[in-house]
């Protein structure tokens, strides 16, 4: 008789040895202390499944989990248990597939236009979030990235599977002081293959890069397989399509193609201008011809909502214990004193010349251009950008970035399709992770609820499985509070 599991939250570390030789890993106490579940076989019944391909949800479903990979998911009624699988009765939960983080950096704001690396703190946030895979686009530390990764693979810390992105492609005249700023083409060609060499996956462009130097970075990043993204400002959305760039971050908000006064590889001296961008309509005239441009040139485009959410409202996103509680104390009072400021009648005064702040309009455009891109057959995905004023939070900003992403008019379904499938489709790695399908990676993010009908019930992540072994939830966040901020 299978060994049946009544209560989910009951089960505790189980068989470690066997079933980590049986997966080719072995743990390390650090990484241990986390694991959940972790059996050969595991059986997870009677559970609802939204299976990321962007199919209705199924319920009382049986997903047969062995040696790291899935091995069926089908109808409970269907399911045949081997004898020897470890059965979780999931009444009551859903399973989905691993989240696909596409804009999840390893760094955080400490201050003064500064970023400390949280290579303690975040890979475990993520995980905890139900975040199987990343991709880190931008790196301010890359060796400590790509060691990193080298650690969680090797089962020395946890953390989610990882796509480390080189350093930034900067220009000259960057605001950034921890990003090196290109000569030239040549100075770009050199950058992309050294940290190639190196074992980065791909490279992200940044706001004063040139045309001369993006296109430079391209194609010695096409020649050897690499893929190339971009927060850009001195080069446009268009531009950068005509180039050959495989994706562009963030969306409307900082496209300068609608800037005044635009000039060839220069940023705008107001690159973000939510006045103007509030008043393009994505469905119609120049702002819907871009749209058009970029899935015609086969662009994809990664939403980081959560960000921008931070940014424009004093009194949303509600501000939640889990948060503060993971913030170090600086770092929680750096950013309640930058959400006081955007309410700030003074402050908005001399910022946009009005008391009345245009950012929830802006934003509000920027829902609609995301909706309309991916409506158009644009590839959108999903990450979160821990940087702006603070308060993006690895792991807890991913499930809100799915969370706007309905606020955005995307069905439940459809915004978990984009953080899962879509992803995996990009990285190159959907026949591996992405869906909930025989033969894949055994990620899967298991939640106490039903997202398909509230989505908020994609906070309430309980376990998450990662090739196979499941992680607690709980006791990851725990082990990170007062973490976040501390250089």
């Amino acid at each position: 008789m299978p060994n049946t599991l009544r209560n989910p939250l009951a089960f505790l570390v189980l068989t470690f040895s066997f079933s980590s030789l049986c997966l080719g890993q072995s743990l390390s106490p650090e990484v241990r202390q986390f694991v959940k579940i972790d059996a050969p076989v595991v059986a997870l019944t009677h559970v609802r499944v939204i299976d990321g391909t962007g199919a209705a949800a199924r319920e009382d479903q049986t997903i047969l989990i062995s040696k790291g990979k899935i091995e069926s998911a089908k109808d409970f009624s269907a399911a045949s248990l081997p004898k020897d699988a470890q059965v979780l009765d999931l009444h009551g939960y859903t399973v989905i597939p691993g989240l696909v983080g596409m804009h999840d950096h390893m760094f955080y704001p400490v201050g003064r236009g500064v970023f400390g690396e949280m290579a303690y703190s975040f890979p475990r946030l993520y995980l905890a979030g139900g975040v199987t895979t990343i991709r880190t686009t931008g790196s301010l530390e890359p060796y400590t990235d790509l060691e990193l990764k080298k650690s969680i693979d090797s089962g020395q810390t946890p953390g989610p599977k990882m796509h480390v992105t080189g350093p930034y492609l900067e220009g000259k005249g960057s605001w950034a002081l921890q990003l090196h700023q290109l000569t030239g083409p040549e100075d770009a060609v050199r950058t992309v293959n050294y940290w190639l060499d190196e074992g980065v996956n791909d490279f992200k462009a940044y706001m004063f890069i040139t045309r001369a130097e993006l296109k430079a970075s391209i194609d010695a990043a096409h020649k050897r397989g690499a893929k190339v993204t971009g927060h850009l400002c001195a080069v446009t959305f268009r531009e950068a399509a005509d180039l050959g760039i495989d994706d562009l971050e963030h969306g409307l908000f900082v496209d300068t193609e609608f800037s005044p006064g635009k000039r060839p590889d220069e940023c705008p001296e107001k690159p973000e201008d939510p006045v103007i961008m509030a008043t393009l309509d994505p469905n119609s005239g120049p702002l819907h011809e871009t749209i058009q441009y970029l899935v015609q040139h086969h662009v994809a485009l990664t939403s980081t909502l959560p960000v921008f959410e931070m940014g424009s409202f004093s009194d949303r996103p509600s501000v939640q214990p889990r948060q503060l509680d993971a913030l170090a104390p600086e770092a929680k009072a750096a950013w309640l004193a930058n959400r006081l400021r955007y309410s700030d009648a003074s402050f908005l005064k001399r910022t946009y010349g009005s008391e009345q702040s245009p950012l929830p309009a802006a934003f509000k455009k920027e829902l609609e251009f995301e909706y309309a891109f991916s409506k158009a057959g644009g590839l959108l995905l999903a990450g979160l950008d821990p940087t702006g004023m603070g308060g993006v939070i690895a792991g807890f900003g991913d499930q809100r970035e799915v969370e706007l992403l309905v606020e955005a008019g995307f069905t439940p379904i459809e915004a978990i399709h984009i953080a899962t499938y879509n992803g995996a489709q990009y990285l190159g790695e959907l026949d591996r992770i992405g869906t909930i399908a025989s033969g894949k990676q055994a990620d899967l993010v298991v939640i106490k609820g039903d997202p398909s009908k509230k989505i908020e019930d994609m906070e309430n992540i309980e376990t998450v499985f990662k090739d196979g072994i499941g992680y607690d939830s709980a006791k990851l966040i725990e082990s990170t509070q007062g973490s976040v901020g501390v250089r």
